[in-house]
């Protein structure tokens, strides 16, 4: 009998149902993922690419305890993919190596985790995958594993710290392409109100100890994502505008969609004007008391960033045991799209 062998046979023996355990049935582990109970060892997670080749501190090869109730070991190991119940594949990398993917090698009972961060337009040959995988981890709120760029948190406080403001818009901008509805909404405004720019794509490059304080200067950033879909709120809202201390002009999806993440008053959306230059009036003409009426929510809420990979690959253990089983996914592409 081969080590898979025994391992398949191993967790169909930890099955039971109704009180019944099946000792030997590989139609019961095709057909049911059953999370029941204590677990007789650690939940294992294999990460098969390190997203962007980042170097994360697994030394540990655990989550925290506080996010889970269950132990759980996470590994970049892929000696462990015989034994892993869940196996983590970042798109970003997983398109340049379709050939490598170990689908002849997934045992029974295992997982198969498509993750990304990217929208939709900005993501590549999904069809590739087709049947492929058994849950999706992406910023999407209908994800089984639901991983935002940020969040608000409570907390509690009679003083809002608002920094000091000495000039008017700004932009933090990597990769400007003309076509993009960002580059159209920018140039259209910047007819009617003076932005600076900075960046990759200007003349302003910034060290990264550089942007929060340079931003926080401005009363307003235009957060302005590089592709509009539903759920995608990027850093650019929470890292660049929110906890830099300045208030978000954005655009992305429908103010609707915003408003299930922030309060409704915390942000400025392009579509709530009838033209660019509306929108600049309405920038040039505010007083102190609307302005400052922007940050209200930072009496009852602070931002929180979930931009660590190992925490947003600790989520996995936290949602593990609620996560539907039997589930593949027909057509990655029809639900990213839908």
């Amino acid at each position: 009998m081969t080590s898979r062998t025994w391992l398949a046979l191993k967790r169909v023996a930890s099955v039971s149902v109704l009180g019944i355990v099946f000792w030997n049935s590989p139609f019961l582990l095709q057909q049911f993922h059953i999370h029941t109970g204590p677990r007789d060892k650690p939940l294992s997670i294999l990460i098969w690419d390190l997203p962007f080749n980042h170097n994360l501190n697994l030394s540990s090869n655990s989550c925290p305890t506080r996010r889970h109730k269950e132990s759980c070991l996470l590994t970049s190991n892929r000696s462990w993919l015989d034994q892993a119940d869940v196996v983590a594949f970042h798109h970003r990398e997983l398109q340049h190596s379709t050939s490598n993917l170990p689908t002849a090698q997934k045992i029974p009972g295992q997982n198969w985790v498509w993750v990304s961060l990217e929208s939709p337009t900005n993501t590549k040959d999904l069809a590739a995958w087709n049947g492929t995988f058994n849950w999706v981890m992406t910023y999407r709120q209908d994800s089984d594993i639901f991983i935002p760029y940020g969040t608000l948190v409570p907390r509690s406080s009679d003083k809002v710290d608002i920094p000091k403001k000495s000039r008017l818009v700004c932009w933090v901008i990597s990769n400007y392409h003309r076509t993009q509805k960002r580059a159209e909404v920018y140039r259209e405004l910047s007819r009617h109100i003076k932005i600076d720019v900075y960046g990759k794509a200007s003349k302003k490059p910034l060290c990264p100890a550089c942007l929060l304080p340079t931003i926080s200067q401005y009363k307003f950033y235009l957060a302005f994502e590089n592709s509009i879909h539903r759920d995608y709120i990027t850093e650019k809202l929470w890292r660049n505008a929110l906890l830099a201390g300045t208030v978000p002009i954005v655009m992305g999806p429908p103010r609707a969609n915003y408003e299930q993440f922030i309060p409704g008053d915390a942000f400025i959306h392009v579509e709530d004007f009838s033209s660019r230059q509306e929108l600049a009036t309405f920038l040039l003409t505010m007083n102190d008391s609307h302005y400052q009426s922007f940050f209200n929510w930072r009496q009852r809420y602070t931002v929180k960033l979930y931009d660590n990979w190992q925490e947003r690959f600790c989520t996995i253990c936290e949602k593990y045991p609620s996560l539907p089983g039997r589930k593949v996914y027909p057509s990655l592409e029809d639900w990213f799209w839908n």
